[in-house]
């Protein structure tokens, strides 16, 4: 069956291969806004982006077309060719092989927009390691109800 409309949610966390500071502050915002051309060109909704020396969280609203997967794919794949191709990274640019994503509801939207926005002031305070951990403990916890 064809789906003609969703209203749907998704908070990606990709990671960069062996969670290595890779993403460097002068070409974050370039890479924010070729990752934003890649999920507007494929039929999709971004509300907020922010990439982090070693992960990036983003806020989509993907095309009924695309699975979670699918979009993933697309956008890790399209990313680490223009970085490296861009010498945004001195070396081969990667992501980790598996992403995460996770469902957010309508009403928490710009609950999560401000929270993927302030990530260099949220991690002064803790860890990507931790923030990583409490995000698998709580939708671990949503799964066993």
């Amino acid at each position: 069956m064809k789906i003609e409309y969703n209203n749907l949610y998704t908070h990606f966390i990709f990671t960069t291969l062996h969670r290595l500071p890779l993403i460097l502050e002068k070409h974050r915002i370039r890479i924010e806004k070729y990752i934003t051309g890649i999920v507007n060109n494929n039929d999709s909704q971004l509300y907020s982006i922010y990439a982090n020396p070693d992960h990036m969280h983003f806020l989509v609203s993907p095309s009924p077309k695309l699975s979670e997967a699918t979009l993933a794919t697309i956008v890790a794949e399209s990313s680490q060719q223009f970085i490296t191709s861009n010498k945004l990274y001195e070396k081969q640019f990667a992501w980790q092989e598996s992403a995460s994503a996770f469902s957010v509801s309508k009403s928490n939207v710009d609950k999560v927009c401000k929270y993927i926005l302030n990530q260099k002031e949220h991690h002064r305070k803790i860890t990507f390691a931790e923030e990583y951990d409490q995000f698998i403990k709580f939708y671990q916890k949503t799964l066993e109800r």
